[in-house]
């Protein structure tokens, strides 16, 4: 069994190899004196179980490291504002410090817009290895393997906030309070679902605009490792 790991681990690229540690090695340091230490399985268990699974899934359904690369840098993105649930992403003393400004008053912000930022890069770097999957997978053309990537982050989305819902309706108040990060908008899902969507668009804007078969790179062969 540690053979076999050890050789499906080796079979990776060693540009996806690295990002996999790197990003191991970012949800360990967020979880380094962990400010929310109840939330933090809620928060990061997920993204360590996908990240251990990697070279498996990887392995099942190879991807240029190009959409590897998308994924990786979501993760990051995502794995940074866990460290403080999102809601509390300390974004405005940061630049308080560096410039004596922040950032909710230069744009009119009411609530930390982290999560935002999150729902849109879900789109914008999801998109292209959605749409690899589809054209390697289901054999869909290019415009159409975009179609259904587009299709694909509305449902990812959707699917999101519906979990969110029913975490609200299973867990304990303030646990799935802090987990759906609302902030008091009514309006939260909904706007989350529009940066996906943005996200996305833009994503297809700018692979529409490339030119050739695979707007991210070729796919490594599942034979072994590629440099």
């Amino acid at each position: 069994m540690i053979a076999g790991a050890v050789a499906t681990w080796k079979a990776l690229p060693v540009a996806q190899r690295r990002m996999v540690a790197t990003l191991l090695t970012a949800i360990g340091l967020a979880n380094v004196a962990q400010p929310f230490p109840d939330l933090a399985p809620l928060q990061h268990g997920p993204t360590v179980l996908l990240t251990f699974a990697t070279p498996w899934l990887l392995r099942r359904w190879p991807l240029s490291t190009g959409s590897v690369g998308c994924i990786w840098l979501f993760l990051l993105l995502h794995t940074f504002g866990a460290r403080w649930i999102y809601s509390y992403v300390p974004y405005d003393d940061w630049a308080r410090m560096l410039s004596g400004y922040d950032i909710s008053s230069l744009l009119g912000l009411q609530r930390n817009a982290y999560d935002r930022l999150v729902h849109f890069a879900f789109g914008a770097l999801l998109t292209a290895p959605v749409a690899e999957i589809a054209r390697r997978k289901g054999s869909l053309r290019h415009g159409w393997s975009l179609a259904f990537a587009f299709a694909a982050i509305g449902l990812g989305s959707a699917l999101y906030e519906i979990f969110e819902w029913l975490l609200t309706v299973i867990a304990a108040g303030e646990t799935a309070d802090y987990y759906n990060g609302q902030q008091g908008d009514v309006w939260d899902p909904q706007k989350d679902m529009a940066a996906a969507q943005i996200g996305s668009a833009l994503a297809l804007i700018a692979l529409l605009r490339r030119r050739g078969g695979d707007p991210i790179g070729e796919t490594p062969s599942p034979e072994g490792p590629a440099q």
